[in-house]
């Protein structure tokens, strides 16, 4: 099984946006999840650093500017999906990436806060 860093300036990053309103509260994240066509087009007009800040965990050995070395994706490249928070804490604990739910998590609850 891979392991996972916690991508600090990701969350960092989605921390901002939540603070700047940029975020989907209501959406079914399977459905509207970047799939691998949104994510070459969007590696064709952005540099790799901005892909980063999109996912909340590195892998763990895998190669910087590589899709593998990135995990567990939080948006659909404009906005937070609080949907994507909820699948990032699902499967961060179902594989027991601890630092990655409790980062997922911690999102989440900000989130709610700030949209409440």
């Amino acid at each position: 099984m891979a392991s996972y860093s916690v991508n600090e300036r990701a969350v960092a990053r989605a921390r901002e946006r939540i603070d700047a309103r940029q975020y989907v509260l209501d959406s079914d994240w399977g459905a509207v999840q970047p799939r691998a066509a949104e994510e070459n087009a969007f590696l064709k007009s952005h540099p790799w650093e901005e892909y980063a800040d999109w996912h909340l965990g590195l892998t763990d050995g895998a190669t910087e500017h590589t899709k593998a070395r990135y995990a567990f994706v939080y948006g659909d490249f404009r906005r937070v999906h609080r949907s994507a928070l909820i699948a990032c804490v699902y499967r961060a604990a179902e594989w027991r990436h601890k630092d990655i739910e409790l980062a997922a998590h911690e999102l989440l609850q900000h989130l709610d806060r700030t949209s409440a």
